[in-house]
């Protein structure tokens, strides 16, 4: 039988209340969506707090992390958790980048990190990540024993992380996270069978788990999530990333998704059974 499906819920990146009035936003916010979320069967949940990614100081704070995460991790200690992180650029450093990232693992918050392996145009500006900065990072979910989120926003991006993986480098407990570009979206592939087919092309042989994702768009129109899973993939759905006609909430992705796992005959990950799936290490 296939692998259980592990669903990510990615629930507020930058989307705003006017684009969709039941995004989280504060900590209190985000506690309560990313409950629900694994509730409805989310394994992982992914969020962003108000420090902006791209022309912000290049520091994330932990603290807003840890005050929506800390009542999370009591009432579901087995939750996956992860932050985004700053861009690049000559206004900061690898240390304050990652700060946050290491201060939340230091802290019994974090099981796993994240890895963005390639630089890659957002509309008018460049999301940069230095190969010095993928090898830190790498370098730094392998010290603090977290399994990296690996981010694919182009197929250059998967290039660098088989590099590592074939050096026996790839920190354990990866994941390879396919960003496929929507219509609203500057950058990747389109989400069709044949940008599909091209990724797993690229990871044939290899072992590591994948999931789809479309950024500025919508996974599931076209039946490309139903594709997904029909490969032996996983999902990523949720508010950071969904461009779509309608109002929907996280709940409401994730609870489809889990509908389109059980019409494929496929069960949904538990957030222990995916610690288990990826071998996360800590």
């Amino acid at each position: 039988m296939p692998n259980p499906v592990i669903i990510e819920a990615a629930i507020n990146g930058g989307t705003t209340r006017e684009r969709n009035a039941s995004v989280p936003r504060t900590p209190a916010e985000v506690t309560a969506d990313a409950l629900r979320c694994f509730e409805a069967g989310a394994a992982i949940v992914h969020n962003h707090t108000d420090d902006p990614v791209l022309g912000g100081s290049g520091r994330h704070d932990a603290q807003p992390y840890a005050d929506a995460w800390g009542p999370i991790l009591q009432r579901r200690p087995d939750a996956l958790l992860y932050p985004t992180m700053a861009g690049g650029g000559p206004h900061t450093s690898d240390d304050e980048r990652y700060q946050h990232v290491v201060a939340l693992a230091d802290g019994g918050l974090l099981r796993l990190g994240l890895v963005d392996p390639g630089s890659v145009n957002l509309g008018n500006t460049v999301y940069e990540n230095s190969p010095r900065y993928t090898r830190y990072t790498m370098d730094t979910c392998r010290d603090r024993q977290l399994g990296p989120s690996l981010s694919i926003f182009e197929p250059g991006f998967l290039r660098a992380v088989l590099t590592y993986h074939r050096a026996g480098t790839l920190p354990e407990g990866a994941m390879v996270k396919l960003y496929f570009g929507g219509p609203n979206a500057a950058f990747g592939l389109p989400p069709s069978a044949a940008s599909l087919d091209a990724y797993l092309a690229m990871l044939d042989g290899t072992g590591l788990p994948w999931l789809v994702a479309v950024l500025g768009g919508d996974v599931f129109e076209g039946g490309f999530a139903r594709l997904a899973l029909e490969h032996g993939g996983n999902l990523r759905v949720g508010l950071e990333d969904y461009a779509g006609p309608e109002q929907p909430s996280n709940v409401e992705l994730v609870a489809r998704a889990v509908a389109l796992a059980g019409e494929v005959g496929r069960e949904v990950a538990t957030c222990a059974q995916a610690a288990e799936l990826l071998h996360l290490p800590r």
